[in-house]
């Protein structure tokens, strides 16, 4: 395998947790490089919580497509066999219903007791949370994909959010392109680290409590 870092590890990982049949939501942004990384075997159905199942992804220069199948950031989707639209009362229903098995998102901020800020930065105008928060609370998985620390090296897992939350306590998991964190009721597990990262470097990027087993695996 051909050495994989940064955001495609990220990707590549997230992908891991898919299986195959399963229903899944990406936000936007860097989740949606999961798709060039499923296993294989693994097929997925992707859902856009503005009343989608099935995208498939932008059409190629030139090829027809629905201009009215948009994915959650408003982009021009395809749509595969057997995929469907619907109105959003039915798509937040089977959403709030627990029949979506994992959604992908990023964050501006992520804690220590799976608290999750990702939908508004003080002074800048947001349109708007989206489906984040009714996401985040009816999917089964949780799957924060973000780096470890901003622009300017400040770590983004902390002791506890400072931005708005779109969700209290519903992380599952958190991958960076570091390491694996699991939120457990104990707290924030080290379970994976990335090649040539060390337990030591984690620790001093993240502002968060950490639990570290005596044996931890490897992102790949």
């Amino acid at each position: 395998m051909a050495e994989i870092t940064g955001r495609d590890l990220i990707a590549y990982r997230t992908a891991r947790f898919f299986e195959d049949g399963d229903l899944v939501n990406l936000g936007i942004g860097m989740p949606t490089k999961c798709l060039d990384f499923l296993p294989d075997g693994v097929d997925v159905w992707i859902d856009t919580e503005n009343g989608a199942i099935g995208l498939a992804g932008s059409p190629a220069e030139g090829e027809w497509t629905d201009p009215d199948v948009v994915d959650a950031a408003g982009n021009v989707s395809k749509l595969r066999v057997g995929g469907c639209c619907f109105d959003s009362f039915t798509s937040f229903g089977y959403i709030r219903g627990g029949h979506v098995a994992a959604t992908v998102l990023g964050a501006y901020e992520v804690d220590q007791e799976g608290n999750l800020a990702n939908w508004m930065v003080p002074g800048k105008t947001a349109a708007g949370m989206g489906g984040a928060m009714d996401l985040v609370a009816g999917a089964k998985k949780v799957l924060i994909m973000t780096e470890h620390c901003d622009k300017k090296g400040n770590p983004k897992i902390l002791k506890k959010c400072t931005l708005p939350l779109t969700a209290a306590n519903e992380v599952d998991y958190i991958i960076s392109e570091l390491c694996v964190i699991h939120k457990t009721d104990a707290g924030l597990v080290l379970e994976e680290l990335a090649p040539g990262v060390t337990k030591e470097e984690v620790i001093s990027k993240t502002e968060a409590d950490l639990i570290i087993p005596a044996v931890i695996g490897s992102m790949i």
